[in-house]
């Protein structure tokens, strides 16, 4: 067992397992030619990343640094966030094995050791398990209410874990903390799992999760007016996705989407997939492993059910904000999509978290910058369900 402190606080909670690291962070990685999207080398007119000449405005929340703020000239490095880094030399420290080296049963207790700690977890007004019908039988979910008085605003949230591993036990204390900043009834869905489901189960679960809400809205003291989707890294994706099955299925349309660090594209030659491929958390040959055992051949990475930037259109969609790492691997593919969804007039917030790792969103007890991005993410929620 090790010990995560959050140096700042002292506090923290442990894990006995820990997800695989190649090698303690080492700064001298940052100066290599792969890294040089750190220091923005190219005059502010002609940085096209994140375009603003159409649709809708693109709020964008980042450090990203101007060759013409910095009159020097010199090289300014955004280096990983010193909380991060202290993370990851714990994890490294415990030398497990790389996740996509274990046994798929294993990989799964590991997301319930990082992210389910039964260590302070938040109280919230009610938790219940219930069972969704779904098209192809019972899907577990876990409703979570808000101490006061309803009917509340809904978040269905669906948990990363690359469609492999995760379950609500590994996001419970996520969720908890959504339902209480955001004032909301957070369900959270267990969507069937790959290799044993594989692609489409997960999208197929998680779009019968909202059509159920919307139907039942009443029996959990929600208000079927104002339902949101959300989710994290494969949540994210499938957010994406079945905020685009509703569209096209005329299904519950629901009125915002929360995309943190999503997966939207089945790829893997992006800068950040380069830059980012080991060492921070989320690899690229763990990512490979995802995918291999979700679709069942290469066809289906095609599909905008499996890769919503990759669909014909975006528009209509409802609003979002799309929240990334800067040391992810899934760092672009993010990005893209909060830039293809301005553009097809979706209105978008992008936030990029400099010196953060796939995960943060959901480490808030020993990173300052993931409870940062759980008041962000509450926040624009509450400004939707008032809307």
């Amino acid at each position: 067992m090790i010990s995560l402190i959050n140096p700042s606080s002292g506090q923290g909670h442990s894990i006995r397992v820990a997800l695989p690291l190649r090698a303690a962070y080492d700064d001298s990685h940052l100066f290599s030619a792969g890294y040089k999207h750190r220091t923005c080398t190219a005059p502010r007119e002609t940085l096209h990343r994140l375009p603003h000449d159409s649709g809708p405005a693109l709020h964008v929340h980042t450090s990203i640094r101007f060759l013409d703020d910095n009159p020097s000239g010199g090289n300014d490095i955004m280096p990983l966030d010193p909380q991060a880094q202290g993370f990851l030399e714990q994890l490294a420290a415990a030398e497990a094995p790389p996740l996509h080296e274990l046994p798929v049963e294993d990989a799964r207790n590991v997301i319930v050791e990082l992210f389910g700690s039964k260590e302070n977890l938040e109280p919230v007004g009610k938790v219940e398990d219930r069972l969704i019908r779904g098209a192809d039988g019972e899907i577990p979910a876990r409703v979570y209410t808000p101490e006061g008085v309803g009917p509340f605003p809904v978040l269905v949230y669906y948990h990363g874990g690359g469609w492999v591993i995760g379950n609500l036990e590994a996001y419970d204390p996520t969720c908890r903390a959504l339902t209480n900043a955001a004032r909301c009834v957070v369900v959270s869905v267990e969507y069937r799992l790959a290799p044993e489901h594989k692609f489409p189960a997960a999208p197929e679960d998680c779009y019968a999760a909202l059509q159920w809400v919307g139907a039942n809205a009443d029996a959990i003291n929600g208000d079927p007016a104002r339902v949101a989707i959300g989710g994290d890294s494969a949540g994210g994706n499938l957010t994406a996705v079945v905020a685009q099955m509703s569209r096209d299925r005329g299904g519950v349309s629901p009125i915002y989407q929360l995309l943190v660090y999503p997966v939207t594209d089945h790829r893997y030659d992006t800068p950040s997939y380069q830059e980012n491929a080991d060492d921070y958390l989320l690899t690229k040959d763990a990512m490979q492993w995802f995918w291999n055992h979700y679709l069942r051949s290469e066809a289906d990475g095609n599909s905008p059910l499996a890769s919503p930037l990759q669909a014909a259109s975006l528009r209509d969609l409802p609003p979002a904000l799309v929240i990334t790492a800067e040391f992810d691997p899934l760092r672009d593919e993010g990005e893209a999509y909060a830039t293809q969804l301005q553009a097809a007039g979706v209105p978008v917030t992008l936030s990029r978290y400099d010196g953060m790792i796939h995960g943060f969103f959901s480490l808030g007890a020993v990173l300052d910058q993931g409870q940062t991005a759980m008041s962000e993410a509450a926040a624009a929620l509450r400004a939707a369900f008032s809307a």
